[in-house]
Order: structure tokens, then C-alpha cells, then sequence
């Protein structure tokens, strides 16, 4: 079987685009082999700046021949239909077959389709996949038509076996496949041939490449590492830098520089963002001075004077980045010492959405709903307040406005130069956290109560303008400010019943929200529902204007409160099954009243998946379904519901006796269990019932001919089904 090896040379991939690229050569060319009837052993896609390669092994050297049996027209069929099943088929009329069918003898043909060789499989798939290569970005050059992410130059297709290596024939747009690629841009830009893939890797290292993408981020991380022990500093961890990094190069020479001390004064996380964004340098620290003082960059190139004059430039270039680095922070420090009202001021200019006011009217409402928040997870009220009102205000400053990353954590520096508490400083910067599933979770009660606010400002105000997350789409970022309310209450324990705290702050939010008025359905005026409010007066308005006037303001009620719950509840179940508690679970504790106490549902719906891991509580549920079962047909037919209390003097079995006992036993300790919030002794409490309700179904038949015995049973199975519903609803539970 042979070995197929693919490269795309070309001038540089961006980094951000190889990963992707990657697995794309990898899927389309293998689905293609496959779809066209060759199998493989393995496939591995590569990538360095100039390459997009692929090696697969283990390849069919040609497609099996095939043989599909095609029914026609029926035999008594007209000439037409006939002729052309027979121009379909590529036979002649004496080449088919006449079989019996349900509807009389119909013509079948057998089309046999003969096998392909593996090359002009491999020529075909691999031209579809350059001509319809899904890059985020792609270019034309010259005078062809073909579209690459940048200038293709040459394609090196072969297969290889025993016998030796075979170039596949394709040309693409003028490029012909080959068996030949080039080493470094610099270092060995000379043409050589290879024969497989191991040929190809080991010349290629001879040549200055390092083909494999994680071998590059190996090598920078150990000799980046290794360069900062030898100063006794530390290389600060950045993957997506590495990975970033590891793109740029194909052969990486990682070269240590020193910060001057004139920009030291910087905060570390100025130093950091700005060496990596501008110039994609790792940043060093000195761990007994907690400062960043050291860099590294990572040349693509060894160089006689062992990159001296590599990094004397990007020292030069760093030295002009941190200048302005350290303008701003200057200015800054002077706006933050006279108390940041500059600031304040200037955010009542800045637009937070058209329809719900400015970033100054966002902050009133979010300090409001702070210092109402604060008390219920033990931070200061006034602290709270403060710090909503100073949280954004680095929004404005210039710092922020270079570096947008640095929201919240120069808000932290600012609030502690004007002299704020570091409570309140720390608020600032933990404000907007958690910003994804991994990211860490705020603890400090100030920082709790405002990022909370944020958040439920957040929801509640795009609710009230109807811009709900539809399929994908989700422009404001609504589920991740939903799983970050969600994941704020759960870590820190916190006791509220999200609904109401929206439709509390939803009243104080709705004046600020777009409202239009609105004649004969065209808009004569819009603003704020407040301003609209103040300056009409809408039974005037209807009398000048012949009752076609209206005031169009958006609202938030009951219905919306609801759709804000649901919107929470589904955030929760995905949260929820990546901590391993199955979705219908899930709903069964949602069904319950109290369902916005989003700490109470996950106790109740842990305690209730560890019950059902067990035998027991998988095997209570069936009987607890079993009774719901039958009393919904009963009900049902009867038209009544049965809950009046079952006695015990119309028990005519030893069984159906256990089992009053046992309810007897469990129902006031489910009730006190659930009172309580022990979740766990509530499970225990209803686990008990197992063995009685199991035998009581073993021996006793509900629908008995004495009417007055069945009653008694079916409001016995009543009591089951309520004690049941203390915890849950089982109805939802699957199996």
C-alpha cells in the first residue's frame, strides 16, 4: 500500500489561520479518498509559515470495482422511457435484465463501475480541495483565478511504496505537482527533491524547518525558559502567545532582552500587554522584585553575531512602545489623583446601546442594583455603590483606549491612586469576571455584588428591548454574562431569587430604555422613555393630531420575567451536564416551585442524581412512575383527582399495610428533610420507600372489583405521588 505526502508551498500562512488549516487539508482530502472508495491507515496535517502539508499512510493503490444493480421501466414500458434508462446506464437493450416486480417484469440494468488508480483519485480530490479551500481570507494574484491565503508557488504530491516514490499528475492554475520543496527562507532556500515522508521531515530539518508545530512551541518554551533561568528570572505562561509564536517561525531562535529601568515604574500588566501584542514578546519576571524586567523575542534566523543586531533593533522598537505606554500612565495617574470626574463626565457621551441610554445612565442603574445586592452576600452597601460608580470609569482613560484588554485591571490602579478602599479598587478589576467557563470566579463581597449587578443590568435591559440570543447569533453576549450570574451564585453560595431581583431593577431600568412617538405609525420623535415622559403630553398630543398619536415604550413584565428565567434555567442545564447531572434530572428539579434559587435547585438536583446512581433509586423511580401512571388514568377517568387520604382500615393486604407504615414513617421526614434544605435526608427519607412500594405492586391489584377498596388504593398511590413531588418531578426522570 502506498504513502501519499502533500505540500502546499506558499508564501506566509497568518498563525491564527494554520491551526484551522490543519485539520481542514486533513478532513477534505481524506473524505474525498474515501467518498471516492480508497481507504488509509492514518493521516497527519502539518503546518509551518510557508507550508500546509499532509501525510497519509496506508493508502488503497486503487478504488474497488463496483457492480449496482439499477431497476428501470417495466418491460411493457414505452420505447422512450426505455431509451432512456438505456442512455443512463451506458448499456444496449440486450445488456438488461427482465425480473419479476410487484407491478409485473421490469428491466434491471447491472452497472458495473471499474476501480481507479489511487493517483488520479488523489489528483482530483487534492484539485478540489486548493480550488475550494475554506480560508477565512484569501487572496488572487497574477492573472489566474485560483484564490490561496497567500501567493501559491508550488505543490509536491506523491505517493510512495517499496518500489519508490511516483509524482502524482495535477496542475493547478498553472502549477504543476512535483516532487521537490524548499528548506528556510534564508538559511536554505535551495530547491531539493524527497521520497516520502520521513525523507521529507529529515530534509527538511537539514534545511532549517522544523515541520511540526508543537515541536516549535517545545523548543521556544524550553529555550525561553532556560535564557530567563540563567538571570534568575521566570518566563510569565502565555499558550495562546506560544501558539501564536510557533506560526511565525520555522525555525525558532529565542533571544533574551533587558526592559530599561526608566519604564519599570509600568504596571506589569502594561508591560506584558504591550510587549505582546505589539511586538509578540514573552514576558520575563524577576521573582524577587515581583517586577516584569526581561523579554523575549524569537527570531526566525541564526545569525554570526548570535542575534545581537536582531535584538538591539526590537530593544529600539520596545523602548518607543513603552514611551507611549508610560505617557499614558502618567496621564492617567495625574486624572485618577483629581478623582476621575473628567471621566464620570465624559461617559455620559458614550453610548451603551441606542435604546438603552448612555454608559452614565448604566452606571446610575448598576450602583443602584449594587448597593441592593450587597447585603445579600455580605458586602458593604456603600462600598458597593461606590465601586459600581467607579468601575468603568477607566473606559476613558488613555491606557484602556491603547489597550482595551486592560478594562478592569487598570480600574483597580486608578481607584487605589484616588485612595479607595482596595475593597473598592478590587471590585473594579473583578467586575467583569467570570468572562468564560474556566475563567476564575470574584469571592470578595464587593467584587460579588457589582459583577452580579453588571451582569443582571445586562440581561434585563436587552430583554426589555426584545434583542434576545437567537440560534447562534448572540451580538451582546447575553449566555456569557447569564453562565457568569449563574456561576457568581453557585461559587459563592449566595441565597437570592433571581426573578424578583430582576423585576425589581427592571423598573428602575425601563426610563432609560428608547421609546419613540409615533404618528399615524411614522416616528416624530424618539429618546428615552423619561425624556419622552417630560416633554409630551399624550391626551394632548391625541386631540391635536386626531387620536393618531402613540407613545411606544419598551416594557418588561411578567412574560418577559418568565422568558428571562428560562433563558437562565437552560444557561444552568449546560452548566450543570459539564458537572455530570443528566438533563432530564435537571428538569425534573426545575419543575418544582422555588426554581429561581439557583443554589437550592443544584443541591436538589445533586443529591438527586447521586440517589439515582444507585439501584435503589433507579428502581423507586420506576414505582413512583408506575403510580403516577395509574392514578392519571384513573383520574382521568373517574374525573376526579385523587388526593382525599387513604385509611388504613380498608388495607386488605399485608402488603398494602407495609406500605402505609412506611409513608407514615417517610412523608414527615421528606417534609422536615426539605424544610431544612437536607437534600441528602430527603433522598434517604423517599429511598425507603422501595422495598414497600415495590412489594406492594408485586401483590396488590389497584383496580379491584370493590369500588370502595379501589378508592382506598388509588389515594394510597396519591400519597406516593405527593411524596414524590416534595423532591421532584419523576414524570421527567427518562428509563
Amino acid at each position: 500500500m502506498p504513502d501519499l505526502l502533500i505540500e502546499l508551498f506558499s508564501e506566509e500562512i497568518p498563525a491564527r489561520m494554520q491551526a484551522r488549516a490543519r485539520e481542514d487539508i486533513k478532513r477534505l482530502v481524506t473524505d474525498g479518498l474515501v467518498q471516492a472508495g480508497l481507504t488509509y491507515a492514518s493521516a497527519g496535517a502539518f503546518s509551518t509559515p510557508r507550508r500546509l502539508a499532509l501525510a497519509v499512510e496506508g493508502l488503497t493503490a486503487a478504488s474497488p470495482t463496483t457492480h449496482e444493480d439499477r431497476k428501470g421501466p417495466r418491460t411493457d414500458a414505452p420505447d422512450a422511457a426505455l431509451e432512456g434508462f438505456l442512455r443512463s446506464t451506458g448499456l444496449t437493450r440486450d445488456q438488461l435484465q427482465a425480473r419479476d416486480d410487484k407491478k409485473g417484469q421490469v428491466w434491471y440494468a447491472t452497472v458495473t463501475k471499474p476501480g481507479r488508480p489511487a493517483a488520479d483519485i488523489v489528483a482530483e480530490v487534492l484539485e478540489t480541495t486548493i480550488r475550494n479551500f475554506p480560508w477565512p481570507k484569501s487572496m488572487r494574484w497574477g492573472t489566474g483565478g485560483l484564490r490561496w491565503v497567500r501567493p501559491l508557488h508550488s505543490i509536491l504530491c506523491i505517493l510512495s511504496d517499496e518500489a519508490g516514490a511516483t509524482v502524482v499528475p495535477l496542475t493547478v492554475d498553472g502549477i504543476a505537482a512535483g516532487n521537490t520543496t524548499r528548506g528556510h527562507r534564508f538559511m536554505a532556500p535551495d530547491v531539493f527533491t524527497v521520497s516520502g515522508f520521513d525523507d521529507y521531515a529529515a530534509k527538511l530539518r537539514r534545511a532549517r524547518v522544523m515541520l511540526d508545530t508543537q515541536e516549535r512551541a517545545a523548543e521556544i518554551r524550553s529555550q525561553a525558559d532556560n535564557l530567563a533561568f540563567a538571570r534568575g528570572w521566570q518566563i510569565v505562561p502565555d499558550d495562546a502567545l506560544l501558539a501564536e509564536v510557533a506560526g511565525l517561525v520555522e525555525w525558532p531562535v529565542p533571544l533574551m532582552g533587558v526592559i530599561e529601568d526608566r519604564f519599570l515604574a509600568l504596571p506589569p500588566e502594561v508591560l506584558q500587554t504591550s510587549m505582546k501584542e505589539h511586538q509578540k514578546f514573552f514576558s520575563a519576571r524577576n521573582p524577587s522584585t515581583g517586577r516584569i524586567e526581561g523579554f523575549v523575542t524569537v527570531a526566525n534566523i541564526q545569525t554570526p553575531d548570535d542575534g545581537a543586531t536582531i535584538l538591539a533593533g526590537n530593544q529600539r522598537v520596545l523602548a518607543a512602545r513603552l514611551s507611549d505606554a508610560a505617557f499614558f500612565w502618567e496621564n492617567d495617574l495625574r486624572e485618577a489623583k483629581s478623582g476621575m470626574v473628567a471621566w464620570a463626565a465624559g461617559l455620559s457621551s458614550v453610548t451603551f446601546h441606542n435604546k438603552l441610554g448612555s454608559q452614565a445612565d448604566r452606571i446610575e442603574r448598576i450602583a443602584a442594583l449594587a448597593r441592593e445586592i450587597a447585603p445579600l452576600v455580605g458586602a458593604d452597601p456603600d462600598q458597593a455603590e461606590r465601586a459600581a460608580r467607579l468601575a468603568k470609569l477607566d473606559l476613558r482613560s488613555a491606557m484602556v483606549g491603547e489597550f482595551p484588554e486592560l478594562q478592569g485591571t487598570m480600574g483597580r490602579y486608578y481607584a487605589l491612586e484616588a485612595g479607595e478602599p482596595e475593597a473598592v479598587a478590587d471590585a473594579a478589576r473583578d467586575h467583569y469576571s467570570p468572562l468564560g467557563p474556566s475563567d476564575a470566579v470574584p469571592t470578595a463581597p464587593v467584587s460579588v455584588a457589582v459583577a452580579l449587578a453588571d451582569k443582571i443590568d445586562t440581561l434585563t435591559g436587552f430583554w426589555a428591548i426584545d434583542e434576545k440570543p437567537t440560534g447562534s447569533k448572540d451580538p451582546y453576549a447575553l449566555r456569557r454574562a447569564a453562565l457568569g450570574v449563574i456561576r457568581l451564585i453557585l461559587s459563592n453560595n449566595i441565597r437570592i431569587r433571581v426573578s424578583e431581583v430582576v423585576m425589581a431593577h427592571s423598573l428602575r431600568l425601563l426610563p432609560d430604555t428608547y421609546s419613540e412617538v409615533q404618528e399615524g405609525g411614522r416616528v416624530i420623535d424618539r429618546g428615552s422613555q423619561k425624556q419622552i415622559r417630560a416633554n409630551y403630553d399624550i391626551v394632548a398630543l391625541a386631540k391635536e393630531h386626531g387620536r393618531r398619536v402613540t407613545l411606544h415604550f419598551w416594557k418588561f413584565d411578567e412574560e418577559e420575567k418568565l422568558s428571562l428565567n428560562a433563558f437562565l434555567h437552560d444557561r444552568l442545564k449546560v452548566y450543570l451536564r459539564d458537572q455530570g447531572i443528566r438533563h432530564d434530572i435537571i428538569d425534573a428539579v426545575l419543575a418544582q416551585e422555588g426554581n429561581d434559587d439557583l443554589v437550592q435547585v443544584v443541591n436538589r438536583a445533586t443529591a438527586l442524581n447521586a440517589m439515582l446512581a444507585t439501584e435503589d433509586g433507579r428502581n423507586l423511580t420506576q414505582g413512583l412512575k408506575r403510580a403516577g401512571n395509574i392514578l392519571a388514568q384513573a383520574e382521568e377517568k373517574d374525573g376526579v383527582e385523587y388526593s382525599f387520604g387513604a385509611d388504613v382500615k380498608f388495607a386488605e393486604t399485608a402488603e398494602e399495610r407495609a406500605l402505609f407504615t412506611a409513608l407514615d414513617t417517610a412523608e414527615p421526614a421528606i417534609r422536615h428533610a426539605m424544610t431544612t434544605q437536607d437534600f441528602p435526608a430527603a433522598m434517604t427519607a423517599i429511598a425507603a420507600l422501595r422495598t414497600p412500594i415495590d412489594a406492594f405492586f408485586e401483590a396488590v391489584q389497584v383496580n379491584t372489583d370493590s369500588q370502595i377498596v379501589r378508592r382506598n388504593r388509588l389515594n394510597l398511590l396519591s400519597r406516593i405521588r405527593e411524596a414524590g413531588r416534595q423532591i421532584a418531578d419523576f414524570t421527567r426522570i427518562e428509563g
